[in-house]
């Protein structure tokens, strides 16, 4: 094995543990903000918080998932009173969902306690280290993104 692929499954193996490690403290934190809203509705809010009303076409590109996925999260969600859905000014035929004032205070909630996790774990690290693993995180991300938007064409 060359130092490459040492390396590269050094990284798989990390973000096994992360994406495993993260759920298991998910789940093992009895507070109820943590569990407030599902990871969709969570990541949904936190979109539409961000760029405002969108499509569900929009949210499901932005999200990488299919638009029927989306469609179904969204209904859920609107039937919990987290988002609303309006005509679209710029297409009578389509809708905005945007998030309702309810569903950003949950997702506010949510955001505060998963701050005040990290916060902690990372209390030790300096200031550059909480900055370039944030900066690589969404490296990390777009690079996942872009490979799933690149199958799907």
């Amino acid at each position: 094995m060359n130092a490459d692929e040492s390396v590269i499954g050094r990284i798989e193996t990390e973000v096994a543990l992360l994406m495993r490690f993260g759920e298991a403290t998910r789940r093992a934190i009895p507070v109820e903000p943590h569990r407030s809203l599902d990871r969709a509705a969570y990541v949904i809010l936190r979109h539409l918080e961000e760029a405002g009303p969108q499509n569900v076409s929009a949210l499901a590109a932005r999200l990488n998932l299919d638009g029927s996925t989306v469609t179904r999260q969204v209904g859920a969600m609107e039937r919990e009173g987290l988002i609303a859905r309006e005509a679209d000014p710029s297409d009578g035929r389509g809708t905005l969902v945007s998030a309702t004032a309810a569903g950003l205070r949950r997702m506010s909630v949510v955001r505060n306690a998963r701050a005040e996790v990290y916060a902690e774990l990372l209390a030790e690290w300096s200031d550059r280290d909480r900055t370039e693993l944030a900066t690589l995180l969404a490296r990390l991300n777009e690079a996942l993104a872009a490979r799933t938007r690149a199958r799907r064409r």
